[in-house]
Formats: structure tokens, sequence, C-alpha cells
């Protein structure tokens, strides 16, 4: 089983590397599942229900999101009915969608994609940890194996680091999105689960985590003046990892870096 995970897509250039990037490296790679965050993918702020059909079309099987989800108003009604479209699993009770997704491969494989988000220097959510636990006990519950993969959302790199600790063993993979910078620890954990502190994202790096860096700039000397930030508009870098999985364990990885500001050689 191969699978592509792709950081957080931001704005119109982060759709376009999608668009002109996807359908190749899925061939070229052979990759038999596709997961993406894409709670920027708006106009840098949400998602809407014709860019989560458009990923859909493209190759995209499920796309996860964070604290930017509730952006575009549509998606509260449109997510009760997109069981492909992931909210993080530590929203207060009664939150509408699911923070998991269960998907049955050709092959008889399960794959259980897990959304979860940090609370240091972020939004006030429940506890990861604990939520965390009590839904891989129901999945557990439900299906008796199962290859889960889990993208935690956060700002805070040791809380990222904590909850995949407290994972390994337990889970096949745990990778961070919302900073929007790829890191290069892709290493296994004690025992045996993968981790990667940030896939990066996919959007214009000639920016400010993709955003204008001339708005950036004025946010950050002129606060007064509350700038709204705007996603930037050039080519776009399609940042993420692909995993080589069997026996419900990743065997090997490699970084995907295509197009843009980080074009590798």
């Amino acid at each position: 089983m191969r699978v592509l995970i792709c950081g957080d897509i931001v704005g119109k250039s982060g759709r376009n590397a999608i668009r002109r990037e996807l359908p190749n490296l899925k061939q070229l790679k052979q990759i038999d599942f596709v997961l993406a965050n894409g709670e920027n993918a708006a106009n840098g702020f949400g998602i809407t229900k014709k860019i989560c059909e458009e990923f859909y079309s493209l190759g995209v099987d499920v796309i996860t999101s964070g604290n930017h989800i509730w952006d575009q108003k549509e998606i509260v009604e449109y997510i009760k009915l997109d069981k492909r479209l992931v909210r993080p699993c530590n929203f207060s009770e009664g939150t509408p969608g699911n923070g998991y997704a269960i998907f049955e491969m050709k092959n008889g494989e399960n794959i259980v994609v897990i959304n979860v988000m940090c609370r240091l220097f972020m939004e006030s959510v429940d506890d990861p940890f604990k939520s965390i636990a009590n839904l891989l006990e129901l999945i557990n519950s439900k299906i008796d194996s199962a290859i889960i993969l889990v993208d935690v959302h956060g700002e805070s790199t040791s809380e990222k680091m904590a909850i995949a600790h407290f994972l390994d063993g337990k889970v096949t993979g745990v990778f961070g999105t919302h900073t929007h910078i790829p890191t290069s620890d892709l290493h296994f954990l004690e025992k045996g689960t993968f981790y990667q502190t940030d896939l990066g994202m996919c959007g214009d790096y000639n920016s400010v985590i993709g955003m204008k860096k001339e708005l950036s700039i004025k946010r950050f000397t002129q606060k007064h003046l509350k700038t709204r930030l705007e996603p930037a508009d050039g080519e776009g870098t399609l940042c993420g990892t692909i995993l080589d999985i069997e026996s419900k364990s990743v065997k090997a990885f490699e970084q995907i870096i295509l197009g843009g500001k980080l074009q590798k050689d």
C-alpha cells in the first residue's frame, strides 16, 4: 500500500499545485490512497463544497482540516453529508461532522484517518490525548485491524511530538499540519510508528506561510490597522510525504517537494 499525505493546501496557488502535480504523481509513484489537509484551500480561509469535489476528482481520497474548518459558512451543513471531509476529533460534543473516517481498500485492508487539534497557542478544544484515546477504543471495537493515520493540527512542535509518542505503537503514522513549513525529521519512533512534525504546505512559498508577504509585514509592524491577510498568488509548491505500508506498518518513506520555490533538483 502506498499512501501520499499532502500538507495544508493554501489558496489558489495551492489548488493549482494540486491540479498540476497530483494526477501525474499518482501515476508515476503508483499511489493507492491520497490524504490532504484542505482547511486553507478557499482563499486561505476554510474550504467549500466545490473545492472538495474538485480535489476528489483529482484523486484526493480524504480531506483533513483544523482551526479554519468553519471559516466558510456553507461547510457547517456540507460536512454533515461528506464523510470524506474530516474535522478535529476533539471539538466539543455536538459539533457537526466526524473526527475520523474509515476506508475499505480494494485489497480488503482498512485505512482509518484521524484528525486531532493541539491546544498550545491554539483555540480552546477538548483534551487531544483523551479524545484520541477514546476514539481509538471506538475504532478498535468496530474493526479488527487497520492502517491508522493521524493528522495532528497544531502550532507547537513539542505538543505534536508528545501526541506522537503517546500514540507510538498504537497507530501507523502521525504527521503534523498547520505551521505550513515542511520539516525534515521523518523517522520511526521507538515502537515503530512513523512521525513527521509538519508536512509543509501546498502553496506559494514566496510568502509568509502562504500569505502575501507585504500584508504580513504590515500586520506585524502596524498592528493597530488590523490588516486582513490574503493568500500569495505565485507558483505553488506541492509538499507532502509518501508512505510505503505493509502489515499496518510504514516500511519506507519519501518526502515530496514539487514545483515552485522549494523545487528539489
